[in-house]
């Protein structure tokens, strides 16, 4: 067990990776090919922190190692005001979204890249279709840690970080019904969802390693989880959420993930209570929240018959992590989460500006117009506070 020396000393470094698609200014629509210049301007003054993806329309932004709540959100809002006036230049706009609700994957063009060309090889129309942006988070634990162990353990709560992001409630340029889209798009891809509980990291990388030496996968980095140990980074990373049009959306998941994680490490008996059925019920509740996002019922992982609102569940995660929050002093992410509840998701604010439109007359595309010039709109933080972007 982690004493409190060892646990006031670990900083738990974390990092971001934010995908986003890039939209013509005037009609709302996403480019099918990355501009030149743009690509040139952006890495000019990014570098490493800018990466294109597999697609095309899509670009992602990489924090470097962080050790504070200050230091994440000075690069993450950053970062974002940086490419968007870049963008602006180039008479284009930064998307924050899980899916874009003007997109279509027929119309896409890949990045021509060794390792974006062997995937779309492999996956061939799975590839094709991956016109989905997340949020990922990098948390590192103490090097004496299992990350795998800890990995196990806070898996129940994955559902949880899902439905604070949820932002793809279109697809196709027209309406799903669910609020996580994207989840359910990515199901199509292998080593997606929720991982199995592993014995350890020993066990973890002696699966990888069965993969590999059967040619399946050519390193750990082609698992795809919601959370999965990096074969980068000696950190743990979340890999469910989508990605989030409020920046302090995505810099309320971080640091609450943060705080989960040090949680785990500070209680080593946290999260080991499971039955045979553990996993599919956590699956379950990610299904549960692609579906309804916050107004989801969460089903009890260790066997209870019985459903808990989201709201509650969330609040039961306050608890859980208080001793953490107080610690990273970054009560403003739990402050944020409530927010959320209260506010609506992205998907929720999608939807409803769908309907507004609808609702005044406008065609099922008109109002897809109208979603995807408020996801534009609501993408970038204001430059009116320089510490942290006011409400929109």
């Amino acid at each position: 067990m982690a004493t409190e020396q060892h646990m006031n000393e670990h900083i738990y470094t974390y990092g971001v990776e934010e995908e986003f698609f890039l939209a013509d200014v005037d009609s709302g629509a996403i480019v099918t090919r990355m501009p030149q210049a743009f690509l040139h301007e952006v890495r000019r003054r990014l570098g490493d922190c800018f990466s294109s993806e597999l697609l095309q329309s899509q670009i992602e932004m990489i924090t470097p190692v962080c050790d504070s709540v200050e230091m994440l959100q000075s690069v993450v809002v950053g970062h974002r005001r940086t490419v968007a006036e870049i963008a602006k230049r180039h008479d284009l706009a930064l998307v924050a979204s899980g899916t874009h609700p003007l997109a279509e994957w027929r119309e896409q063009n890949m990045t021509r890249k060794p390792r974006y060309q062997q995937l779309l090889s492999d996956f061939q129309i799975v590839g094709r279709r991956n016109l989905l942006c997340g949020l990922h988070v990098h948390v590192a634990p103490p090097p004496s840690e299992d990350r795998v162990d800890v990995m196990n353990r806070i898996l129940t709560y994955t559902p949880i970080f899902l439905a604070l992001s949820c932002s793809s409630p279109f697809w196709n340029r027209q309406g799903t019904g669910l609020m996580s889209y994207r989840q359910a798009a990515y199901d199509e891809w292998p080593r997606t969802g929720i991982p199995e509980f592993f014995a350890g990291e020993a066990d973890y990388n002696a699966f990888v390693h069965q993969l590999v030496q059967a040619g399946v996968i050519e390193s750990a980095s082609f698992l795809w989880w919601a959370v999965r140990v990096s074969a980068k980074y000696p950190t743990i990373e979340l890999r469910i959420t989508d990605a989030c049009t409020d920046v302090r959306d995505a810099l309320c998941i971080a640091n609450l993930f943060r705080c989960l994680v040090r949680a785990a490490v500070r209680n080593p008996a946290l999260g080991r209570a499971r039955v045979s059925t553990t996993r599919l019920l956590i699956e379950e509740n990610r299904w549960q929240v692609k579906r309804y996002g916050t107004a989801a019922q969460f089903i009890d992982e260790t066997g209870a018959a019985e459903r808990t609102p989201f709201a509650d569940r969330l609040e039961q995660l306050f608890v859980l992590i208080e001793e953490d929050v107080a610690h990273f002093a970054c009560s403003d992410a739990v402050t944020q989460a409530r927010t959320i509840l209260t506010r609506g998701t992205s998907a929720d604010l999608q939807v409803s500006e769908f309907k507004r439109a609808r609702d005044q007359g406008a065609t099922r595309a008109e109002a897809c117009r109208e979603v995807a010039r408020w996801l534009a709109a609501n993408s970038v933080p204001a430059h009116t506070s320089p510490s942290f972007p006011p409400e929109q």
